[in-house]
């Protein structure tokens, strides 16, 4: 099949990853893609390669296009492997001398990956080039989500190649967005929670300064999932609500087991959230990933935690999603902790100490019960439930 064009003359010449399920800790059970675009002008251009595995159906696309001998140079913006993985035999292909463009951090970056064997040679921040009747335009996006990475505008065809930012783990044979795809969005939102949300500040910071420098957006083409060509505005103000951190009336409640001690806390935890009007999530570490764990956390202003105390400390599925929370810093959020316990009861100290780690405010020491919870127990936790609630509700008065 031969690869669509996304506006006159340039093509996604990437490929689809319809078996991939876990992306460094990420969960992606719709797959994904690795999108590589062609640009045909007086220069050719690719922008980007893909992981390596994938890099022969790469050149078999671009093939379909064009001779690969015939492009003139490279851009890679952004050197982690999942874009840059084909990069050396890509090169091999059109020829190891022509040039590599990157930001500068990407030049040092690549030589790590790939050592001293290709024309890297990097831009300057705002600097421009000509392919023909094309100029485009670099930016540099430190830290969205590397180091490296960058943005390249066409500014012609008014398109953004916009590496990692605005994509989704979502494999598709459609190219583009489709306003009746109810769950792009849900793709969408979950790759920010798990991929940029402790990059909030500077995403926020970097639509503010494109939006200050006038330039306008009529496609947007991530180098995961679908391409935003039908309404490019949707996902860039999603990413601007999302990037400044304002949870809704909602609270989840992260939890697991060993004999359904923690669990019985746990429903009665939910139900008093519940009857203060706010929206909760219960959410068992072993029913759902982390990754969706973490994407329900992100517009929670409550984040309660459960746990057993297994050999005087917290149950591995908890230690593990505390780990990857934390690594994610959400903001803006209240929360404690509860647990059962046989003989010590470490579980609701460590979980709490974590939580202030995190700069999450703590609205109660938590409750923790010994063996099976009893009737007084229960109402305790139905109690704390709506303490929980009320705190919520609250903060948005």
């Amino acid at each position: 099949m031969r690869p669509k064009e996304v506006v006159k003359g340039i093509y996604n010449v990437g490929v689809i990853d319809w078996n991939i399920r876990d992306f460094h800790g990420y969960s992606t059970e719709k797959g994904t893609t690795y999108n590589a675009y062609l640009v045909m002008d007086e220069k050719i251009v690719l922008i980007d390669t893909v992981k390596a595995p994938f890099t022969k159906k790469l050149l078999e696309n671009i093939s379909k296009i064009v001779d690969p001998k015939q492009i003139d140079f490279l851009i890679s913006n952004h050197a982690e492997a999942d874009h840059s993985g084909g990069l050396p035999e890509v090169m091999k292909e059109i020829g190891i001398d022509k040039p590599v463009y990157c930001s500068k951090l990407g030049e040092k970056n690549l030589r790590r990956h790939f050592g001293e064997g290709l024309n890297y040679q990097p831009v300057e921040n705002k600097s421009e080039m000509t392919t023909g009747k094309r100029k485009l335009l670099f930016l540099e996006t430190r830290m969205l989500h590397w180091p490296d990475s960058m943005f390249t505008y066409d500014v012609t065809d008014k398109l953004l190649f916009s590496s990692d930012a605005f994509g989704q783990h979502y494999a598709s044979q459609e190219m583009f967005d489709d306003p009746a795809d109810t769950s792009l969005m849900d793709h969408a939102k979950k790759y920010y929670a798990n991929i940029l949300l402790l990059y909030s500040d500077k995403v926020r910071k970097l639509i503010e300064a494109v939006r200050g420098m006038g330039i306008p957006i009529d496609t947007i083409c991530p180098d995961h999932g679908v391409i935003w060509k039908n309404n490019p505005s949707r996902i860039i103000d999603a990413y601007t609500t999302w990037s400044e951190r304002r949870p809704l009336k909602k609270a989840v409640v992260i939890y697991d087991t060993m004999w359904n001690s923690t669990v019985q806390m746990a429903d009665k935890i939910v139900a008093g959230i519940a009857d203060e009007g706010v929206d909760v999530r219960p959410l068992h570490l072993r029913s759902f990933h982390r990754s969706d764990i973490m994407t329900e956390v992100m517009d929670a202003k409550a984040v309660v935690v459960g746990s057993p105390t297994l050999n005087n400390t917290i149950y591995p599925t908890v230690a593990d999603f505390l780990t990857y929370m934390k690594g994610l810093r959400p903001a803006n959020k209240i929360g404690t902790s509860f647990g059962s316990y046989g003989w010590s009861g470490e579980a609701v100290k460590i979980i709490n100490s974590a939580l202030e780690e995190m700069g999450i405010d703590l609205v109660d020491p938590g409750v923790k019960v010994q063996y099976v919870p009893d009737k007084d127990n229960l109402d305790e936790c139905y109690a704390l439930g709506k303490k929980i609630g009320q705190a919520v509700n609250a903060s948005f008065e």
